[in-house]
């Protein structure tokens, strides 16, 4: 089993919480990962509502079924039966014993208030996503905690070639697709996952009409990650329409499929309001979708700018969730259209931007956002980082720099 760099955290978790769940897309490895930690870390029954029988028993009887279990229990998919989340609650009260309930599930409890209230101050909450670098390194990656540190180590070049990042960022982090031996095989999987986690997880939350248009939707999101969400054109775009458009965005976002950045104000009510930036929970689907390949990316490597910030995205958020530091994850945006891709924000205020680039060199004015942002914001502003597909580390200025790609998982 690949060592994934969130078991600590949830060990950890599980001696303070008596429930404990940890949901993220399907087929990230939740059921390899509990199961490990009931047989070696933490032992405890182990039980999938992905069985028939025991599914057929949760939903006749939740009451009862909970009742039934006896010492640390793991229940696998939990989302399946939402009825079981009261029937827990009244248990913890009964005996509020730390690690008592380990649940994982493939949709997206925070966004189901109705779940995620029944457990209010009972259960704590992790995400798992698909492997980041670190993890398919066999490393745990620090660099959310060091982009915070008043001087970071240095970095040697990364000796890491253009074919290879593109093959790392084409291929994604899902752990059935690393395994295909082909692109076409992962186009196979990636193709059949789609189709599974529409039918299944989105059917289990809410039975929709017009399931069809989702894949259509899904690609033409996928065409869009890396920029800021505009559903009003995506509506005009699908030809569906608003209302429904935003309900279905909001089930691929509950199972996963879809994600936000949220864009930063140093005015918090601001934040809510301001257009948020889409991107896809996997730079492999990214690419499956909208027909990407490593031969077309070699011969036109502007194709990779949008599913390049995804990914840059998507493995920021996979470290924030082991990171020491309490670490948000923002774009910026001024109202004259400067801008930083991603911005990093700890529980200080300090700011540290981030800069997304494709290209193989960096030049001053690939520091332009960076620099409105620490004009600006002077006290909060920390660091500039712009990531390039070069191999050389350079320090444009004392808290300015340009790094590789692969810095994301080489510190």
């Amino acid at each position: 089993m690949i060592k994934r760099n969130i078991t600590a955290s949830l060990l950890e978790a599980l001696t303070e919480s008596p429930v404990v769940l940890l949901h993220g897309a399907r087929q990230t490895g939740k059921s390899t990962l509990t199961m490990y930690i009931a047989g070696e870390e933490k032992p405890a029954r182990y039980i999938t509502l992905d069985d028939a029988t025991v599914l057929a028993a949760a939903r006749s009887d939740p009451e009862g079924f909970i009742n039934g279990l006896e010492g640390h229990v793991v229940l696998d998919e939990i989302q399946r039966v939402p009825d079981l989340f009261l029937p827990i609650k009244a248990e913890v009260d009964r005996t509020r014993e730390p690690g008592r309930f380990l649940l994982t599930g493939s949709a997206n409890v925070l966004l189901l208030p109705s779940l995620s209230e029944s457990l209010a101050g009972r259960m704590e909450i992790l995400t798992l996503w698909p492997f980041s670098q670190g993890e398919i390194e066999g490393r745990t990656e620090r660099f959310v905690d060091i982009v915070f540190e008043d001087k970071p180590p240095d970095l040697p070049a990364t000796g890491e070639d253009a074919s290879s990042l593109y093959h790392r960022i084409l291929k994604g982090g899902y752990p059935e697709a690393l395994d295909r031996k082909s692109a076409r095989r992962r186009a196979a999987w990636f193709g059949a996952y789609i189709t599974t986690v529409l039918q299944r997880e989105v059917l289990d939350i809410v039975p929709i009409e017009g399931l069809m248009q989702i894949p259509r939707l899904l690609a033409l999101l996928a065409a869009r990650s890396g920029t800021l969400l505009n559903s009003s054109e995506i509506s005009r775009s699908s030809g569906i329409p608003f209302s429904t458009l935003r309900r279905y965005m909001a089930l691929l976002e509950t199972t996963f499929l879809i994600q936000t950045v949220p864009a930063w104000s140093g005015n918090l009510s601001k934040r809510l309001v301001k257009s948020p930036k889409l991107v896809l929970g996997d730079a492999g689907m990214v690419s499956h979708l909208t027909g990407l390949t490593e031969e077309r990316v070699a011969a036109d490597q502007h194709l990779l700018g949008p599913v390049l910030e995804s990914f840059v995205a998507m493995e920021l958020r996979k470290q924030i969730t082991w990171a020491e530091r309490l670490v948000n994850l923002f774009h910026f945006r001024t109202q004259t259209g400067q801008e930083i891709d991603l911005l990093l924000e700890d529980t200080r205020g300090r700011l540290v931007g981030i800069e997304v680039k494709s290209a193989a060199g960096v030049g001053s004015s690939d520091f332009k956002g960076l620099n409105v942002l620490a004009e600006a914001r002077p006290d909060q502003f920390h660091r500039g980082i712009v990531l390039y597909m070069g191999s050389e580390p350079v320090n444009f200025a004392p808290n300015m720099h340009a790094l590789p790609i692969g810095t994301l998982w080489q510190w």
